[in-house]
Parts: C-alpha cells; structure tokens; sequence
C-alpha cells in the first residue's frame, strides 16, 4: 500500500478484521471484471466515516471510483449514484457505529425502494477510530470510555433489523475467511435489488472477539458464529427469523427475496405504462424563473 499510494498509507491496527474484509473486496471485484469483462472503473464504492472508511483508499491494483462520505450517510449518497447512474455498480463499505446508528434511519427506505446496491458492514461492537466508545451492537453492561458503569441500553439485533425492515440479500459472514467472504459480496453484487453483507470483523485493540467467535475448547468457549445448516432455505423467512434470533451468529445466506425488482426496474416499467412527459433540466429549471 506504502509503494503504490504514500499519501493513503492509511494503518490499521495489526490482526484487526477489517484487512480481511479488503482482501474480500479486491477478490470479488477482480472475479467480478473477469466474469463480465467489465473494468473496474464502473463499480463506485461509497465509504463511511471511522476505521472502515479507509477501504475505500486501499485498494490494491485497478482503481475502482470512491466517495468518502459522512458519518452515516453512505445510502443516500449511494442512491445518489444508481439513479443517476443505474448501470454502474455501487458498494457501499461501512462500520456498525456508521451504519446502525446514525445511519439506521436510511436503512428502511432504501429497502422499500429496493435499491439495487450491496453494503458491506464490518462490525466490531465498538467505535474503533475514536477510541473504544459503545457502539449500538455493544453488548449490555460493557464497560467503555462512554459507558464506565457499563452499557445500559441492550445491543440492536443487525439481521433481525435487516429482516423486518426488508432488505432483499441478508448475508452474514466473519472476517476471517477472506476467500469465502469475496464469493459471497460477489454474489451480492450480482443480487437485483438491495443487499447487506454483514460481516463480524474483531477490532484487536478495544474489542477483540476473535476467541468468541472461533471457540475455545480448552478454556470452555463455544463458538459464537456457526454455518447455517445445508437445508436452510434463504427464501423461508421464518427461518431466517430464528437464526437471526438464535443468540448466536449465524454464517451464510440468511435470508434472499425470490422475486427481488430493483428500484431503477420499476421506474423504467412505471415510465413505459404511463404517458407522463419527462422534463429536461432546463424546462425544470425555467419553472423558477420569474
């Protein structure tokens, strides 16, 4: 990263999650340029602000166009970005703190509209850039720099919201296994409509879950995160509701609307069944005009 782009010589710290979750990302759109032969120049990714936002400047290779937005504003920019330009493809990155928390008000609507962008959030259950603060995915009476008798409001539920909010791709996955993990935002990419890779990414310094997640047998540790069974059906909503709420953190495709239209779908069929004229940008325009 240094040799390539000195002035992004971003540093995270050493073994945090979120390198697995950049090796993710080149591999999935490096796979993505070789199966529709389309340069990397037409994918656009949209970052958040904290320690996740710097994906956006470490990319390796080919140079895909980026936008480092502000705190919790990565869908509507993203929306920005598809209807004015439906054709290419939008990868919104962005941390728990960024995206559940100020950003969780645009989570609703960009589902309902079905927007047809992949969001890859990196969950560390805590505020990593600014130093260890409790986070909306902080588990109850954690102590941190803002919580020093323990956190008092419960951690929010990131794929039970997801689900009853309606967003068409659910897939949950760990940072640490990079290969799998770029088939899977591949495989988002590629979803018509509006899809969340939520991916638990252990922050070392304030926050580390690596041993939850992975299990420890001699010190007694089940594993948080397990693969979901072989006959799980991603379409069978009430099983997506029971992993979700299993406690623990289920690994794979939770849950895919089968009859997903992305948003600039309908708009293009709503304009084909009416005969309401559209207006250039200077008839628009000239309406202010006194």
């Amino acid at each position: 990263m240094t040799k390539r782009n000195p002035d992004y010589d971003f540093k995270w710290c050493p073994g945090c999650g979120d390198f697995g979750v950049v090796r993710g990302v080149e591999l999935a759109l490096a796979d993505r340029m070789q199966r529709l032969g389309e340069p990397v120049e037409k994918t656009a990714i949209v970052a958040g602000i904290g320690c996740s936002g710097n994906l956006v400047h470490l990319q390796e290779g080919p140079q895909p166009f980026g936008i480092h937005g502000i705190h919790g504003r990565t869908l509507p920019i993203a929306w920005g970005l598809k209807a004015s330009r439906p054709d290419i493809n939008v990868l919104v990155v962005a941390g728990d703190g960024d995206f559940l928390s100020i950003g969780a008000e645009h989570i609703g609507p960009q589902s309902k509209r079905n927007l047809d962008v992949t969001a890859v959030i990196m969950d560390n259950g805590i505020y990593g850039l600014t130093k260890g603060q409790a986070s909306p995915t902080t588990h109850l009476n954690v102590v941190t720099s803002t919580t020093p008798y323990g956190k008092l409001d419960d951690p929010v539920n990131p794929l039970e919201i997801y689900l009853g909010l309606g967003v068409s791709l659910i897939v949950s996955a760990v940072s640490s296994r990079p290969k799998e993990l770029a088939q899977l935002i591949g495989m988002a990419m590629d979803h018509p409509g509006f899809a969340i890779v939520h991916v638990q990414s252990p922050c070392v310094t304030y926050n580390d879950t690596y041993e939850a997640l992975k299990g420890n047998a001699k010190k007694g540790i089940e594993p948080a995160a397990y693969d979901l069974p072989e006959d799980h059906d991603p379409s069978d909503m009430a099983s997506a509701y029971q992993h979700a709420r299993s406690g623990r953190i289920p690994l794979g495709v939770l849950y895919r609307r089968p009859d997903s239209v992305p948003m600039h779908e309908r708009l293009e069929k709503a304009k084909a069944a009416h005969s309401a004229k559209q207006r250039t940008v200077d008839e628009m325009l000239a309406t202010f005009v006194v």
